[in-house]
């Protein structure tokens, strides 16, 4: 009988095993998100990755019959730890086949160095911050996933309940919202309108120019992305390095009519108060790029989709607002100004993305649009 071996990811060959065991045990999936090759590499490489300022990792592979069978990473963010007074480990980049003793080495290798490092509890599936996926699907697998989520198969949290000793940590739901077809609905019309004259608050969409400009838009997104979710679960604060990070990579990519800011205009520079940050579904696209490489033809398919917004559908990746303003409406005012730019581009619906399920001042923004719950997400928690 095969036994598995649990190998440590230790040089450039096995990082690159690690990143292509996803890429061929989901080969062909219609509902996962394959990331970017490049984007993998720079998250898992301790010299690029600006989170291991205040983090540790270590990646594990599971082998059978010479095979790659399994993988996984542990991660120990010392800042979050800290934050929430948690002597916590976390396992994130976890993939295997349908067998238990290939996912039972794979906990067992980080719940042995978790427990080398001092932790007394390991958590997951999350990342090295909230800015990485995390959650574990446990409901919606016959959905279409998104660049900033985690799909799994279906047998990944049965072998959760059949190891035992997993309890539940978080659970996170994610909406459908269908953009309305014809007018803006009423009460984002009465609410935004009221909102704008008792509060002077305002929507704004930044030039191109500006995000990296001597106005430092991009800058102060994230610092209002930072102070609006300092109280979530597991949440760390961007560093400075972090925000240069995410400015690099991501606000390139940006369709201006897309990013919506709410300013208050009752301040003189009128400060950023609100962001809503939402792009153009890429898991059609993503799928067509071979091992997560743009090349030779994957370029194209990325840039069809971000320019020229060839899906039915957006992915509502960011909002936020600064805690004192959250009870002020201010949420209808940001998708009294963004429904319009949806439908100017042709999006049938939307992908809420990750939210607590306690979160209600946050679902409760949806009742005004036909919205559909139609997944789940767990992260668990074990004793060490």
């Amino acid at each position: 009988m095969s036994t598995v071996e649990i190998r440590k990811v230790t040089d450039r060959k096995s990082l690159e095993a690690f990143i292509q065991f996803h890429y061929d045990l989901y080969r062909n999936n219609p509902y996962d998100a394959p990331n970017l090759h490049s984007d993998e590499v720079h998250t898992l490489s301790k010299d690029k990755n600006a989170a291991f300022e205040f983090c540790e990792a270590e990646y594990f592979l599971a082998y059978r019959d010479g095979k790659v069978a399994g993988r996984i990473a542990g991660i120990i963010n010392h800042r979050a730890n800290e934050r929430w007074d948690r002597k916590s480990v976390r396992f994130g980049w976890l993939d295997f086949i349908d067998d238990m003793e290939v996912s039972s080495a794979l906990f067992d290798a980080v719940s042995a160095w978790g427990r080398e490092k001092g932790m007394t509890e390991m958590v997951g599936p999350l990342g090295f911050t909230d800015m990485d996926p995390e959650g574990m699907l446990i409901e919606g697998f016959d959905q279409l996933g998104t660049m900033s989520t985690i799909y799994n198969y279906d047998y990944y949290p049965r072998h959760m309940e059949q190891l035992g000793g997993w309890e539940k940590d978080n659970d996170y739901v994610e909406y459908k919202l269908i953009v309305p077809k014809g007018d803006m609905p009423e009460k984002y019309k009465k609410i935004s309108e009221m909102v704008m004259k008792r509060y002077n608050l305002h929507p704004v969409h930044p030039k191109r120019s500006q995000i990296f400009g001597k106005e430092q838009i991009g800058r102060k997104v994230l610092e209002v992305v930072n102070k609006s979710y300092q109280d979530i679960y597991g949440f760390s604060q961007m560093t400075e390095a972090q925000i240069d990070e995410y400015l690099k990579m991501y606000f390139p990519l940006l369709d201006m009519d897309m990013l919506c800011l709410i300013e208050d205009w009752n301040t003189p520079d009128h400060d950023i108060i609100g962001v809503g940050v939402s792009i153009t579904n890429m898991t059609r696209a993503l799928q067509k790029c071979k091992n997560g490489r743009l090349l030779p033809f994957g370029w194209w398919h990325c840039l069809r989709a971000l320019k020229f917004h060839k899906a039915e559908c957006l992915d509502l990746l960011l909002i936020g607002f600064l805690p004192e303003y959250q009870k002020k409406g201010a949420n209808a005012l940001l998708f009294y100004d963004l429904i319009p730019h949806y439908q100017k581009h042709g999006f049938k619906w939307g992908e809420t993305n990750v939210e607590m399920e306690t979160n209600e001042k946050v679902q409760s923004q949806w009742q005004y649009l036909e919205h559909e719950l139609h997944k789940r997400r767990r992260c668990y928690k074990k004793k060490l």
